[in-house]
C-alpha cells in the first residue's frame, strides 16, 4: 500500500508539473521555435516550472520524494537510493501523469495549441540538442541530489530544487523548450506531435544519460567519501 500511495503521489505532482507549467508554455507562446514575446514568456515558463516544483515538493515530498521525473529517479537508482521495483513503478505513474496533464489541457487551449512540447529552434542540431539537454539535467539532478543529502537542509530542499529548474530553463528555453524530464517531454510529444513526436528521443534519452551522469559525478565528488580518504 505504502508503494501505490508514492506511485499516485508521483502521478499527480507529473500531472500538475504538465498541466500547469506546460500549460504556462502555452498561455505566453513560449517555443524555441516560434521565439514569440521571448523576454516575458522565456520568463514566465522558467518561473512556472520552478515554482510547481516548489508546491509539489512541499506537498508530496513527504509521500514519495517528488521524483516526478525519470532523470531524478534514475539518479537515485543510480546511488542505491531506490529499490528496481519502486525505479519500474514511479516511471510508469511519471509517464502516465505527464500524459494525463497533456490531455487536461486540451478543453482550455484546444487540440492545435502545441501542449508546449519540447522541439529544437531553428538552427540547433540533434546533437547540441542532445548535449545541452544532458548537461542542464545533470546540473538540474546535481542540486537536487546534494540539497536532498543532508538532513540539515531538508526544510528549503524544495525551494533550492525549484531555483534550480527555473535556472536551467532560462538557459535551456531557447535551444530546445527545455526538457530535462522524459515524461515531461513525452505527454505533450504524444498530443503535439510532428517535430515534437520525431525528435522525441532526445528528450527521453539525454535527460537520463545526465541523470545518470549527475549521480556517478556527485558520488565521487561525496564529502563522506573524502572525509573516509583522508582519514587513511
Amino acid at each position: 500500500m505504502e508503494s501505490i500511495k508514492k506511485y499516485v503521489a508521483e502521478f499527480i505532482g507529473t500531472f500538475v508539473l504538465v498541466f500547469v507549467a506546460c500549460g504556462v508554455a502555452v498561455a505566453t507562446s513560449c517555443s524555441a521555435v516560434l521565439k514569440t514575446s521571448a523576454e516575458v514568456s522565456y520568463l514566465a515558463t522558467a518561473l512556472a516550472f520552478g515554482l510547481v516544483i516548489v508546491a509539489m515538493a512541499y506537498s508530496i515530498g513527504n509521500v514519495s520524494g517528488c521524483h516526478i521525473n525519470p532523470a531524478v529517479s534514475i539518479a537515485m537508482l543510480t546511488l542505491g537510493k531506490m529499490s528496481v521495483k519502486d525505479f519500474a513503478g514511479y516511471v510508469v505513474a511519471q509517464f502516465l501523469g505527464a500524459t494525463a496533464g497533456a490531455a487536461a489541457m486540451i478543453p482550455f487551449y484546444g487540440k492545435d495549441c502545441g501542449f508546449g512540447s519540447n522541439s529544437l529552434a531553428e538552427g540547433v542540431s540533434a546533437g547540441q540538442g542532445f548535449a545541452i539537454e544532458a548537461i542542464l539535467t545533470c546540473v538540474f539532478v546535481m542540486a537536487i541530489i546534494g540539497v536532498t543529502s543532508k538532513k540539515e537542509s531538508s526544510d528549503k530542499a524544495g525551494l533550492v530544487i525549484g531555483l534550480a529548474l527555473t535556472l536551467v530553463h532560462l538557459l535551456g528555453i531557447p535551444f530546445t523548450g527545455t526538457s530535462v524530464n522524459p515524461a515531461r517531454s513525452f505527454g505533450p510529444a504524444i498530443f503535439a506531435g510532428g517535430a515534437a513526436l520525431s525528435n522525441l528521443w532526445i528528450f527521453i534519452i539525454a535527460p537520463l544519460v545526465g541523470g545518470v551522469v549527475a549521480a556517478v559525478v556527485y558520488n565521487f565528488l561525496a564529502p563522506e567519501k573524502k572525509a573516509r580518504h583522508n582519514k587513511k
